[in-house]
């Protein structure tokens, strides 16, 4: 289905009336979510203490599928529908690995849900609807212009990222629906690089919904995942000429307290070459889970030397609560 179409059903009722799905519930399905965070959260100095994005509601009571960042260290929730309402809720689960959040409404919502559909099915070059909340006028017709893997410069990264063009303006936690009126995503960033990485036509990428289902129930009864145990180093990083460049360190987190520096060079992890952030991640998680020993050889300008970055548990940081 091509994205005129979609575009189409946005401004045509008739031309919504052909696509295999109803465009008006799958709409109301997404809602506004801002959340509050208290100004010595860990998040608040880079993230705010206000946020505002989007969310889809996934089931009949109330839950809601959103993109992590938004809620992580929340301590009010406040869900706006379409309609106008306001409704209380709460932050249930936050998995730092895959980006996914969960919110629950502490009142009845009484909104429709979005089925969930499979992000392996969606090729690229496939049309889509990118829903954020507000009805047409928060939604968009695109295009799937690629799918590869994601490295975030804070040690986060994806097997396989959407990305979609034209760019989502309120890209945080909006829905990407398929043709058949299915989640197959939840918007995360906005990019520059939709099409290919280096190539500038900009976009949105989304965490794939597939990446749901297996943490869904330990999301729900643990607030987070086993995965998400991963050692955490606190290095933000980037690719210079082919190498792995450190551009900043976490306050006084592992990578900080070990003595890397912005500007230095990271030439191995676990005694084996790198030359991308992905090395870089995947060594080091490799390495076991939070809390084990890191080591690593850095070139500082035309020095080279060892030193070892002990991990820590990236959760012990937040102030995170959850109700699960």
């Amino acid at each position: 289905m091509l994205p005129a179409t979609f575009a189409a059903a946005l401004s045509s009722p008739s031309e919504a009336a052909k696509l295999p799905f109803d465009v008006e519930r799958a709409l109301a399905a997404v809602v506004r979510l801002h959340g509050e965070v208290p100004e010595d959260g860990y998040t608040a100095p880079f993230l705010g203490t206000e946020r505002e994005g989007n969310g889809v509601v996934i089931d009949d009571n109330g839950l809601i599928l959103t993109i992590g960042y938004l809620i992580v260290e929340a301590i009010a929730i406040s869900i706006s529908a379409a309609d106008g309402r306001m409704i209380p809720g709460e932050v249930v689960a936050y998995d730092y690995d895959s980006g996914f959040g969960l919110v629950r409404a502490l009142e009845p919502l009484g909104l429709p849900h979005l089925e969930i559909g499979s992000s392996d099915d969606l090729k690229v070059g496939n049309g889509v609807l990118v829903a954020g909340h507000g009805g047409h006028d928060g939604a968009i017709g695109a295009r799937v212009v690629s799918k590869r893997e994601f490295a975030g410069y804070w040690e986060y990264m994806l097997d396989e990222a959407i990305f979609t063009a034209p760019a989502h303006p309120n890209w945080g936690g909006t829905a990407l629906i398929d043709q058949h009126g299915k989640l197959v995503g939840i918007g995360s960033l906005y990019v520059e690089d939709a099409v290919a990485e280096g190539e500038g036509r900009t976009g949105n990428m989304f965490v794939p919904i597939d990446l749901l289902a297996p943490i869904f129930a330990e999301m729900l009864s643990e607030g987070r995942t086993a995965g998400s145990y991963r050692p955490w180093m606190g290095l933000f990083t980037a690719e210079v000429e082919g190498h792995v460049e450190v551009i900043g360190l976490a306050q006084d987190g592992p990578a900080e307290q070990a003595g890397l520096q912005a500007g230095d060079v990271i030439v191995k992890v676990n005694s084996q070459p790198i030359a991308t952030m992905i090395d870089l991640y995947r060594k080091a998680w490799s390495s076991g889970k939070a809390g084990v020993d890191i080591p690593m050889t850095v070139l500082r300008d035309t020095y080279a030397f060892d030193l070892v970055v002990k991990s820590e548990d990236r959760y012990a940081r937040l102030k995170f609560q959850y109700r699960a």
